[in-house]
């Protein structure tokens, strides 16, 4: 499996980090980007992407999450329990799907760019 998403528990937290400078997400941030300008695939912009694709088809897994993107990056984490523990790895496995088979999320960006709040 590919390493540029993984999920982690830090103490009392469960998170799940996004590596948006992975070769293979910087390929799908560059198709991102020639749909909508705004769409400069930095970690704030994916933290921005991911939130309204979960808000639309699993907006379960943003209860209790709290997103921490920075420039390369984008983690999320959520207080540690068996049913967020639960969450990061459904997340990661989403995260997964729409990466290897990015035409889901080029379409998204295409149809519904405007509508996302981009950084």
């Amino acid at each position: 499996m590919a390493d540029y998403v993984s999920v982690f528990t830090y103490k009392n937290k469960v998170g799940l980090t996004l590596r948006a400078s992975d070769e293979t997400v910087m390929a799908l941030g560059e198709k991102l980007g020639a749909l909508c300008p705004d769409a400069y695939m930095n970690g704030y912009n994916w933290e921005a992407l991911l939130r309204y694709y979960l808000e639309e088809n699993a907006s379960d897994v943003l209860e209790g999450m709290d997103p921490d993107p920075e420039a390369d990056m984008y983690e999320a984490h959520w207080p540690l329990t068996p049913e967020n523990e639960a969450k990061a790895k459904r997340f990661e496995k989403i995260i997964r799907s729409l990466i290897e088979n990015g035409e889901e999320l080029c379409r998204l960006v295409q149809e519904k760019g405007g509508e996302i709040e981009w950084d």
